[in-house]
């Protein structure tokens, strides 16, 4: 089943619910020319491995906690907390408790 993602001007609950049918899983929210948001939903304990996006990106922890692993260190990330890395930046992501987070990458 293909994911519908927003369209310009629809505003979209970006938290998984009873009633959503992705449930608590990552999804494409949108993608645009120029962007792409993602929710994360990574269990405590999951990770994603060592990797790196072509463009800039930002990391918004909406709920538990997260640790963003750069070369200058690692970050802890907690609900309310964003994080900017520049283009080419190897990252990975760990899920200190059940997380969620928004992933936005620039595409342009």
């Amino acid at each position: 089943m293909a994911i519908a993602h927003a369209t310009p001007g629809q505003a979209i609950d970006i938290r998984p619910g009873a009633t959503d049918p992705d449930g608590a899983r990552t999804i494409a929210l949108f993608k645009s020319r120029d962007l792409e948001v993602i929710r994360l939903v990574l269990q405590a304990g999951k990770a994603l491995p060592p990797h790196k996006v072509a463009r800039e990106i930002t990391i918004q922890c909406i709920s538990g906690t997260l640790a963003v692993t750069t070369a200058a260190g690692r970050h802890p990330l907690q609900a309310g907390q964003l994080l900017y890395l520049d283009r080419e930046a190897v990252h990975d992501v760990l899920a200190i408790e059940d997380a969620i987070a928004l992933v936005t990458i620039v595409l342009a």
